[in-house]
């Protein structure tokens, strides 16, 4: 829904109706995740996308009827279809969409979860998508509080439950529950969208390789913060693109910060008086990716030193050193997609390998964080 928020938030406040296709599961090798979304405007415009064009033209005729009054649906596609290679889905996956019909009466607390997102604070949103229950009925869930009913309070207690689970680690899916919030697979299933904050990446070291790390980790939706402890490196005017820049020692910023299981450390110093207490402290956070630039003779000495502080060999396995993929990078906009990659591979569980050379699913799930 994120993907299309400015375009439902303008048509509820215009008193239009918008129709919106969000990919709520996937199996094998879909193209886009659970949450991707689709919306068709009062005017017939598409905008979003829920499988990179492989089935926009059945949902669009699917968005098209549900906005004219037809019940919200529940609609899988897949290559199991008779009519898979007619709405166009040849990749080997199947894609399940919800398709409803989004105005100020279906969905009245709309504009209140694009203030959130917007703010950047925390909201889940639980929509019926199948079963004995109220199809298309919405629970907007904040930390604190909630909006809307799926039909019954202890459906609307067990689903909020759970919601804000999910929203504390970032999670979107279904969840199934029986008709009063049983939690035992049954047939009602709820979709539930978490809008948690972007995810941060931080980047330790104000050179000119960070200012093209922060390019790439802004385009990738994270939110990055330069630090450095040397004010005419660590300026806004050299990071433009950067969130925000910090002037501070790196390990002093670290412990002042917060730091969770979707957070990337990027640490580009190379400098001992900076890298060391700044990687004392970071593997022993929850971060799901620290990586260090410096030559193999720098990261030895590196390794020697954090030893000599107590570190031990499971926590020194989590540095990422020399950091990137390799792709022959050398200039600072290569070596940014080299990190990037490494960042990108180390969540899904990605080999580096040419596609071409490899077997299996394209599309993975996400690994389990390893904190050590």
């Amino acid at each position: 829904m994120q993907d299309v928020m400015r375009e439902l938030v303008t048509a509820v406040r215009d008193g239009e109706r918008t129709g919106l296709v969000t990919v709520v599961s996937t199996f094998q090798s879909a193209p886009r995740q659970p949450g991707a979304s689709m919306a068709v405007t009062h005017a017939g415009e598409a905008v979003g996308s829920v499988s990179g064009g492989c089935i926009e033209g059945a949902v669009y005729e699917l968005a098209q009827e549900v906005m004219a009054g037809r019940p919200p649906v529940l609609q899988r596609y897949g290559v199991s279809d008779d009519d898979a290679f007619a709405v166009g889905l040849t990749c080997g996956g199947i894609i399940d969409v919800f398709v409803e019909a989004v105005d100020r009466e279906t969905f009245p607390s709309l504009v209140e979860v694009a203030e959130s997102v917007e703010a950047s604070s925390p909201v889940a949103v639980a929509t019926v998508v199948a079963g004995p229950g109220q199809i298309g009925a919405h629970l907007v869930v904040w930390p604190d509080h909630t909006a809307g009913t799926l039909g019954g309070q202890r459906l609307d207690d067990a689903v909020a439950d759970d919601a804000r689970g999910m929203l504390d680690q970032g999670m979107t899916g279904i969840r199934r529950y029986g008709a009063s919030g049983e939690r035992r697979l049954d047939d009602l299933q709820v979709f539930v969208q978490s809008f948690a904050p972007r995810p941060r990446m931080l980047v330790f070291g104000a050179i000119d390789f960070a200012a093209a790390l922060v390019r790439v980790g802004r385009f990738l939706g994270y939110h990055v913060t330069v630090c450095d402890a040397r004010p005419v490196f660590a300026t806004s005017r050299r990071f433009p693109d950067a969130d925000e820049v910090v002037v501070q020692w790196p390990h002093d910023y670290l412990a002042s910060t917060t730091v969770d299981s979707r957070t990337v450390i990027c640490v580009l110093t190379h400098d001992p008086k900076f890298d060391v207490p700044l990687l004392a402290a970071a593997v022993r956070t929850p971060a799901a990716y620290i990586g260090v630039m410096g030559s193999r003779r720098t990261h030895d000495d590196r390794l020697a030193r954090l030893r000599s502080e107590g570190l031990t060999d499971a926590e020194l396995a989590r540095l990422a050193s020399p950091l990137g993929l390799d792709i022959g990078a050398r200039t600072p906009e290569e070596t940014a997609v080299s990190i990037a990659a490494e960042i990108i591979a180390s969540r899904w569980g990605g080999s580096g390998r040419r596609l071409r050379d490899t077997n299996g699913p394209i599309h993975r799930e996400p690994l389990a964080a390893d904190v050590g």
